[in-house]
């Protein structure tokens, strides 16, 4: 038997309807869909295939459902080459997103099914995610396997590197995904936290209490050698602002940076590819590449997969990423 792939993502493999929308309804309000379409998703699938486009070993610990959305999930993580073992099968209905986007390409998503939200581990999962190298975990992961990822990765004999990203708002977690005293277990254990403006927001009370808190937790962490991966600069928190860029806090240390500029036709899965791209940098074969590059490298990945539709179809090869920084002067 041979190990499990260098990178692991805990997440949802879902099938998203997307709806391009004349304008985002107001309450008792109304829009058109100029076109409707389905396109595969998921915030774990979204990173794990957006690694595989990298040229990265990674696997996908998730459930779908014996249903339509479930064997079209798992018939397209087929033609990936992510490894899909570890996508169970249950009676749940699958999970699948219905995604809004307007004509500046902003998204507003509803998300329906009970499958991924009754995902436990068994021991197989706890042992293959205790010997890999690197674990990412989503806020929507339910709060049972948020705990037994933890405790599979602390009390692993040479820990994995972890990267947490909050994904979504505390009330739109509470009952579905990772609890807010989990969360803070998370923020002070992972080696990358993530959190977008709306999710920091609701969990932190606003952009600069979120940014204090970090950097708390970071010192309340203690000596970062002590992180799985070691150096300088560890733990790494960034709190992403969408067009407006991103913060970083390492160890303690806060930089801003900016995000490219492109024609933006899409931006369903801009924050699951930074995501993904910042993994690559910096916890795939135990990178030390510098918290500047790495940014950069995963603000280009989530750049360049904006400029076309739907969560994935637009993920760069590492090619196309090496070309689009080159031609802004990397």
């Amino acid at each position: 038997m041979t190990g499990p792939p260098p990178v692991l993502a805990v997440g949802a493999a879902a099938i998203d309807e997307w709806y391009a929308v004349s304008n985002f309804p107001e309450p008792d309000g109304g829009a058109f869909a100029r076109e409707v379409t389905t396109a595969f998703g998921g915030v774990g699938a979204n990173v794990c295939v957006a690694l595989d486009r990298l040229g990265r070993e990674v696997g996908l610990v998730s459930r779908v459902g014996d249903d339509e959305y479930g064997r079209r999930a798992r018939e397209y993580l087929a033609d990936t080459g992510v490894d899909a073992s570890r996508v169970s099968v249950g009676e749940d209905p699958s999970t699948r997103s219905v995604i809004l986007s307007d004509p500046a390409g902003e998204r507003a998503i509803v998300t329906a099914g009970e499958s991924f939200r009754r995902l436990r581990l068994d021991a197989a999962d706890r042992e293959a995610l205790a010997a890999t190298e690197a674990v990412f975990l989503t806020g929507y992961t339910p709060d049972a396997v948020s705990r037994a990822v933890l405790d599979a990765v602390e009390s692993a004999a040479d820990p994995p590197a972890l990267a947490f990203d909050l994904s979504g708002p505390v009330e739109e977690l509470v009952g579905r995904g990772t609890e807010p005293e989990t969360i803070y277990r998370l923020l002070r254990a992972a080696d990358l936290f993530v959190a977008g403006d709306v999710a920091a927001a609701a969990y932190f009370g606003g952009p600069d209490a979120a940014v204090d808190r970090i950097a708390a937790a970071q010192r309340a962490r203690g000596d970062p050698a002590r992180s799985s991966l070691g150096g300088d600069g560890w733990p790494r928190a960034v709190l992403t602002h969408g067009a407006d860029g991103m913060t970083v806090v390492a160890d303690g240390n806060v930089s801003e940076y900016d995000a490219f500029h492109v024609d933006r036709i899409d931006a369903t899965g801009a924050g699951d590819a930074f995501v993904a791209g910042l993994i690559d940098r910096w916890f795939a074969d135990g990178g030390r590449v510098g918290v500047a590059d790495g940014v950069r490298f995963a603000a280009a990945v989530a750049a360049i997969n904006c400029t076309s539709r739907f969560a994935q179809r637009g993920l760069p090869t590492r090619d196309e990423v090496e070309a689009f920084l080159a031609e802004r002067g990397r």
